[in-house]
């Protein structure tokens, strides 16, 4: 069984940077990839971006440039580095497994960019 805790959203201003946090309960890395999905006020749940077990990354064109996921295997975390944030990026921030596994959901993490 695995857990994964999302963390450290907030609410900021247009331009400002988060870094979110997905801690796993045990190291999953090696052998999946790994995603950050997010749902948006009244928009299905989508993938942003994703990084694979030898650490290349594919992202979604509305977070291109602005979106990075740093890992750190040895805390079994990854993370999502957001920067430049727009109010487009409000929603609610999960992390799974690509594919994603429906058992791994979290709780997930708010995000709120406004003025």
């Amino acid at each position: 069984q695995v857990q994964l805790v999302e963390s450290g959203g907030g609410s900021v201003q247009p331009g400002r940077s988060l870094r979110l946090s997905c801690a796993a309960s045990k190291n999953i890395f090696r052998s999946h990839a790994m995603g950050w999905y997010r749902q948006a006020p009244g928009k299905e749940r989508d993938l942003v971006e994703r990084i694979t077990s030898g650490g290349s990354t594919n992202h979604t064109d509305s977070v291109k440039g602005r979106f990075t996921i740093p890992r750190d295997n040895a805390k079994n975390t990854v993370y999502l580095q957001m920067n430049s944030l727009k109010p487009e990026d409000t929603a609610v921030y999960y992390c799974n497994t690509f594919p994603v596994r429906e058992g791994y959901w979290g709780q997930g993490t708010q995000v709120t960019v406004s003025s």
